[in-house]
């Protein structure tokens, strides 16, 4: 259906499409067609509160704990790239912000930034660029590179020389002033991601790699990886604080309806790929 998008069908964007279509049926039928748009905006409501995008992020995030992780079949000295000593001494526990529990026997020799959002330039001569959620990925990707100095790969898909991991690529060297070591440019969403990275990686002789993705992503991202059969350790990037529990948290804010999209769109999400990729 390329006249409407996938975010489109995706809470709390569909409460809206629904409210619209609930106002439009009530002129001709006005009780089903009231009762349709009611429900909506009541949905739209529920999702804008901040105690119910909290619970939606924290319900995102708590799956990764559980998300079993492969264990790496290569000892540490065996994974090209990395820096004697430096490895061992930070798994596991000492990776800051990595989830606990998610981590037993992966010794990463490699750091995989997954790609999220662009941006879109329309400036003559001023190329498109990374997003916001992407640039803070790439963030966390080079610190962990300063940490632990081990070879980044950028993944993220579209086309040729305009890619996510071309432009990813970009800002990493120029503005991080940190090198990349392979571009993965094929992949359409995170079960690509995680399949051609691991291709990439294991022809590389590297049996195991620190994902960066953001912590409401990071199951969908584990997940993947599990199914391609590819040992990961994650490195999600920093959490903003909560703020504790007041009668603001049950007042509608647009940021907490973009943390319902969020949540929502990552656990609609990961039930799609355990219908879609799980038979693997």
């Amino acid at each position: 259906m390329a006249w409407i998008s996938y975010s489109s069908l995706i809470p709390p964007n569909l409460f809206i499409l629904l409210a619209m279509i609930g106002v439009l049926i009530a002129w001709r039928r006005k009780p089903f067609g009231l009762a349709v748009a009611t429900a909506a905006i009541g949905l739209v409501y529920l999702a804008a509160m901040p105690v119910t995008a909290g619970l939606l992020i924290r319900s995102a995030e708590a799956i990764a704990f559980d998300e079993p992780t492969l264990r790496s079949d290569k000892p540490p000295e065996a994974i090209p790239g990395a820096i004697p000593g430096a490895i061992p001494g930070a798994i596991p526990g000492a990776i800051p912000g990595a989830i606990p529990g998610a981590i037993p026997g992966a010794i990463p020799g490699a750091i995989v930034v997954l790609s999220a959002d662009a941006r879109h330039s329309d400036t003559p001569g001023v190329p498109d660029t990374v997003g916001q959620l992407t640039l803070e990925r790439l963030a966390e990707a080079a610190r962990q590179w300063r940490r632990l100095g081990l070879p980044i790969l950028v993944s993220g898909g579209g086309p040729r020389g305009a890619s996510l991991a071309a432009r990813m690529s970009r800002v990493l060297q120029e503005d991080f002033r940190v090198p990349v070591q392979w571009r993965e440019e094929r992949s359409r969403n995170t079960f690509e991601n995680a399949l051609y990275s691991a291709e990439i990686l294991r022809g590389a002789g590297i049996h195991a790699a620190l994902v960066v993705a953001h912590p409401w992503d990071m199951a969908r991202a584990l997940w993947s990886f599990r199914a391609v059969g590819y040992p990961v350790v994650p490195s999600p990037t920093l959490e903003d604080g909560r703020p504790p529990l007041s009668i603001a948290a049950f007042l509608p804010q647009v940021p907490a309806l973009l943390e319902s999209y969020y949540a929502l769109h990552e656990l609609i999400g990961l039930a799609w790929y355990r219908v879609r990729y799980g038979h693997r």
